[in-house]
């Protein structure tokens, strides 16, 4: 399909830089700033005396909520972080502790200890469409982006690959809880699989009566079933703060950096 040409050449790009950093040893960064990076620095431009940086801190820390869209004044201090070597680091050391959470576990071999991962910004990354569409500073556009979705080529996020290979060899099992609604189940499977996560326990997704339930909702919902068929829940890691809020979150958690979209 026409439209979806640039996000398979900006996938392509992009899975050929995180092949090749995936093969450096995980804390063996930093990788380049990618070519299609915007052209202005790191620091950002001021927001009404407020630095792209402290925004940024904000949306980490879930002290700036709901909002919709990336400042205009910051979208290439998004850009710029997202596709340089600081996402990547801070990853890492979010990644890095969660397998030393990991291993610090006494798992009882019953095969009942899971780890949640969200998927989007996760496990796989959509930067590639992202760059397409501003960095977050365009609104979301669901028509465009589940375009991008159906195309199957969103690359791993190679730091939560290499955590959830780890994590695998500990005995853990990974149950995949995401957002995205059922009919996508096929597509997600086979990019899961492309980017290099072949194994899990559970693949959740959005049935029809969840469409309308906010992200924390529906989470917190997958999670207390997953908690009756009596499984534990000893990690659990995504990029927002709905994956990682409300009931049954888990014994803890690990929040990954996005600061370009927020879902509550």
């Amino acid at each position: 399909m026409e439209r979806s040409s640039p996000f398979l050449l900006l996938a392509t790009i992009f899975s050929a830089l995180y092949c090749h950093a995936s093969s450096i040893e995980h804390g063996g960064l930093p990788l380049p700033i990618h070519p299609i990076r915007p052209k202005s620095g790191s620091g950002g431009k001021l927001l009404e005396g407020i630095s792209c940086n402290s925004w940024r801190l904000a949306v980490e820390t879930n002290n700036l909520r709901n909002w919709k869209t990336v400042p205009a004044e910051c979208g290439d201090y998004v850009g710029h972080y997202l596709l340089g070597q600081y996402y990547r680091q801070d990853s890492s050391y979010v990644t890095l502790e969660a397998a030393k959470y990991g291993e610090s576990i006494n798992r009882t071999g019953d095969g009942k200890d899971i780890w949640v991962f969200d998927i989007d910004e996760t496990t796989l990354s959509n930067a590639p469409y992202y760059a397409a569409h501003g960095f977050g500073v365009q609104p979301y556009n669901e028509t465009s982006f589940n375009a991008w979705v159906d195309t199957g080529k969103a690359p791993a996020l190679p730091e939560s690959l290499v955590l959830y290979n780890r994590l695998l060899s500990l005995g853990f099992k990974v149950v995949f809880l995401t957002g995205r609604g059922e009919m996508r189940r096929e597509v997600t499977r086979k990019n899961l699989r492309a980017a290099g996560y072949r194994n899990w326990e559970k693949l959740l997704l959005r049935q029809p009566s969840d469409v309308h339930k906010p992200a924390v909702v529906f989470k917190s919902e997958q999670r207390a079933k997953l908690v009756k068929q009596g499984y534990r829940i000893q990690g659990n890691i995504g990029d927002q703060w709905s994956d990682i809020l409300g009931t049954d979150i888990g014994s803890r958690t690990f929040k990954l950096p996005d600061p370009v979209y927020y879902v509550s």
